[in-house]
């Protein structure tokens, strides 16, 4: 068949090169030897069998090609993967101090603790060392430990006036105090008249002993028209003389000024100071006072102020009413 011929005389021109490598020439077809053309075909071959060789031959040339042409290819994506691996690396470095340096900084804000941790040594070491007295080297005891700082307990609307008590100085108040003292109706029970040394001696072993007693002036509405003692009757000697509790908290009082005195201005005010004491101070019992049984007066302020009278009580200087204002009963009273 025409056809067939023409099949068979294509292996002496030989395959057109494909685009893999070219294949070195060979003897030719007449001698046989040509691997990819074959035997030639005799007379009874089948035209449709002889074009198989040949459709196995491109293949695998252009497979080689490929594998030729893919193999570089990936050689460069490799060698390109590698030359900019480092290129990475190189813009991946500045990165990697960033998360170094938040702990640094966090680290460094921490150090701003220890600023605030000696004071908050220091207060508990005063605490420890104030609360154990028991060595002859140990500091005195202040007032913030004992009554909690009366001085701080802040100014509270009464009935008759803004009042607020503030810790004396001898220096600004003695002679203010010292002219109180000498008024009759007050030296008749305070028995401080004179001049103000007298004052001033029984100011200073309350404003240099260990703070069991801290004395005020009382301010309505900014002016001083009272004096106050806020004291710790469980370490009192008073605590000899009834059945003290801790922290039991006492209250001496005295109206400065006559026009304050007998339109119930000391109710309003033993009251509201009773209050403070309570308020500010979450351990105390209850508020006692021990006015001289003479005063009658004060005895009347007492019981309208939610006092309750206690009983009598001899001290060494005076026999006293026995006031007590009980925390369970502050609001029934």
């Amino acid at each position: 068949m025409s056809g067939g011929e023409d099949r068979r005389r294509e292996p002496e021109v030989g395959p057109e090169p494909g685009p893999g490598p070219e294949p070195e020439p060979g003897p030719g077809p007449e001698s046989g030897s040509s691997p990819e053309a074959g035997p030639e075909p005799g007379p009874h071959s089948s035209p449709e069998a002889e074009p198989e060789p040949r459709p196995e031959a491109r293949p695998d040339t252009g497979t080689e090609a490929a594998r030729a042409d893919a193999t570089p290819r990936a050689r460069t994506a490799t060698e390109q993967a590698t030359q900019q691996a480092p290129d990475r690396r190189t813009e991946a470095a500045p990165r990697q101090p960033y998360p170094q340096r938040t702990p640094q900084s966090s680290a460094s804000s921490a150090t701003s603790v220890p600023f605030e941790a000696p004071h908050t040594t220091r207060q508990v070491a005063s605490r420890t060392t104030t609360r154990i007295p028991s060595s002859p080297y140990a500091p005195h005891l202040t007032g913030d430990d004992l009554l909690d700082s009366p001085g701080a307990w802040g100014p509270v609307t009464t009935p008759v006036g803004v009042f607020q008590l503030v810790p004396v100085r001898v220096e600004r108040d003695l002679s203010l105090l010292s002219t109180w003292m000498n008024d009759p109706a007050v030296a008749a029970f305070w028995e401080l008249a004179g001049p103000e040394s007298v004052t001033a001696a029984h100011l200073r072993p309350q404003l240099d002993g260990d703070g069991r007693s801290v004395p005020c002036l009382g301010l309505l509405d900014g002016a001083p028209m009272s004096y106050w003692e806020i004291y710790r009757a469980d370490l009192d000697p008073l605590a000899r003389h009834y059945p003290a509790r801790p922290h039991d908290t006492g209250v001496h009082l005295l109206i400065g000024g006559v026009a304050d005195r007998g339109r119930g201005v000391g109710t309003a005010l033993l009251r509201a100071v009773a209050d403070l004491v309570l308020d500010n101070r979450p351990l105390c019992p209850r508020v006692v006072a021990e006015p001289d049984l003479r005063n009658t007066p004060s005895v009347s302020a007492f019981l309208s102020a939610g006092f309750r009278f206690s009983a009598e009580v001899d001290l060494p200087d005076k026999r006293a009413a026995l006031m007590v204002r009980d925390r369970a009963l502050r609001n029934l009273l």
